[in-house]
């Protein structure tokens, strides 16, 4: 019989906490895929953040350190600059990479260190209970818009890599979704070309990831996933940014 797929190496065969639709799971097995693929895992080096992704360094079979909220790319650096041949990547969300972590992100990118950031964008804050984020966009209901994101009252969404494209120090910036296979293939591509880049020397590479987040949506998955390609990628489209 042949094998049309199976477990990564690099990924843990081990149940994950994250809820039923969550695109967490999808992503770990992505960047998973990449490691192995690229052969790279003995080298790898992860910084899990504070958020739903808490627990990433249980279910992934290579190195995971722990960073304080918003700060994983203030580790990342350091440890890349200490260890320069290791593959170091962050994996965070939008609360820790794009609001608590924002100083880090900006320094870091305008730095131009030799990192790879895995950005998985799900709109609210989910580890806390779906409270509105930087990114959450116009009209989206959480838990402390009731009514909706509206821009005289809470501003804009915050477009990341549309900032960060203008620095110097940023050589690859893309934004992916996980909608249909189809996606979630260019989100591997994505993810393997950011990897790529870390180990060609190229610079500051970040992924960006629209991932569903069924719970505080209060759709069902499928729902959310629909949701995300009709109206999320109108305030964030698709596709590479620099």
């Amino acid at each position: 019989m042949k094998v049309l797929y199976k477990r990564p190496y690099a990924l843990n065969d081990i149940q994950t906490h994250y809820c039923s639709g969550c695109g967490h799971g999808i992503i770990h097995r992505l960047v998973a895929e990449v490691i192995d693929e690229l052969q790279i895992r003995e080298k790898t080096i992860a910084i899990a953040p504070v958020g739903c992704a808490v627990l990433a360094y249980d279910y992934w079979n290579f190195d995971t350190t722990e960073a304080a909220h918003g700060r994983p790319l203030a580790v990342a650096t350091a440890i890349k600059r200490v260890q320069p041949d290791k593959i170091v990547f962050t994996y965070q969300g939008d609360g820790d990479l794009a609001a608590i972590g924002t100083n880090e992100t900006i320094h870091a990118a305008c730095r131009g260190e030799n990192l790879t950031v895995v950005f998985v964008n799900n709109g609210v804050y989910g580890m806390t209970g779906g409270q509105m984020a930087p990114t959450t966009v116009l009209s989206q209901k959480t838990t402390t818009t009731l009514s909706g994101r509206e821009r005289s009252i809470h501003g804009y969404p915050l477009p990341l890599l549309e900032m960060l494209k203008v620095l110097e120090g940023v050589f690859y910036l893309e934004r992916r979704s996980l909608f249909s296979p189809s996606e979630v293939k260019k989100s591997k591509q994505a993810l393997l070309t950011a990897f790529q880049n870390q180990i060609e020397n190229k610079g500051f590479s970040m992924v960006e990831i629209l991932s569903p987040c069924p719970t505080y949506s209060k759709m069902k998955p499928v729902e959310n996933l629909k949701w995300i390609e009709k109206e999320v990628i109108k305030t964030y489209p698709l596709g590479r940014v620099k």
